[in-house]
């Protein structure tokens, strides 16, 4: 069987310009691949040996002095799929060369610090592929429909995010931004799948009701922070995610158009190669 393939370039498709409207992107939508879920399971499959090779390279160039790294950013409302995609994709990479992190409720001491203090301790370091599992968004998100900062600070994190990431790119962070666009209605699906399964009911939390209580101030949160923080250097690309095998291949196109982009190449020997052969024989 011959490996299926993307019929259009998806990342122009989902990046965010001028003009973006969230609630114009259909969440069931595929774009730029006309396959269903069998062919973007075989894709998924297909593309996993490249992304492991591409990360081993990135490492391998670290241990002779390289600075590059990867950071992927997922936000998504709840149930929108972010620990399949870190499962499926992500999960292709050897988990030395992986560092996953999911920004919770600030500890009192996170709170005596500015918003990013935290998220400055957790960026990847070189050769590393970082996932952000939720991030500094959730500052002008939650942060923004639940009223936990005063107008004006949440206005002025907009601009500090831009700039903190700016100095990450500047240190050698490649940043992929990645939104899970799901549906009201998958969601219900989706929590009601959690309520009707044993093996499910550790999945369920009783608060995501409450937020999805308020799913147009989310949305219109989202819709802010997006048009906000899209810039050329570190792009928001919002993904559909009412199909899962879809939101899986997205991301992980998108993964690894950024480590080609890279292309990391095997470091130089630094000995002399046919002198250790000998010494290796003779041993």
């Amino acid at each position: 069987m011959s490996k299926p393939e993307w019929t259009a370039d998806p990342a122009p498709l989902l990046a965010v310009g001028d003009g973006f409207q969230l609630s114009e992107v259909d969440p069931r939508s595929t774009p730029g691949f006309d396959g269903g879920k069998r062919d973007g399971e075989h894709l998924l499959e297909a593309e996993a040996p490249a992304i492991s090779e591409l990360q081993e390279r990135l490492y391998a160039e670290s241990r002779t002095g390289g600075m590059r790294r990867v950071l992927l950013i997922l936000q998504a409302m709840d149930t929108a799929g972010k620990g399949g995609v870190i499962r499926h994709v992500v999960g292709a990479i050897d988990p030395q060369g992986t560092k996953i992190y999911g920004f919770k409720k600030p500890t009192p001491e996170e709170l005596s610090h500015d918003f990013l203090w935290r998220v400055r301790r957790q960026v990847p370091g070189p050769g590393i592929v970082g996932v952000f599992d939720r991030s500094h968004y959730e500052d002008v998100l939650i942060g923004r429909v639940r009223h936990l900062a005063p107008p004006e600070e949440i206005e002025a994190r907009y601009g500090q995010i831009v700039e903190f990431e700016r100095e990450l790119i500047a240190d050698g962070t490649t940043i992929i931004k990645a939104m899970l666009h799901i549906s009201s209605v998958e969601q219900k699906a989706r929590l009601g799948e959690r309520l009707d399964r044993d093996d499910k009911h550790w999945k369920y939390n009783p608060g995501d009701i409450d937020e999805r209580l308020l799913w147009p101030d989310y949305q219109n949160a989202y819709q802010i922070a997006l048009e906000r923080t899209s810039t050329p250097e570190a792009p928001w690309f919002v993904v559909p995610a009412d199909r899962k095998w879809y939101a899986r291949i997205a991301v992980q196109r998108l993964l690894l158009d950024a480590l080609r982009r890279l292309d990391p190449q095997w470091p130089t020997a630094t000995f002399d190669v046919a002198a250790e052969r000998k010494r290796l024989a003779a041993s």
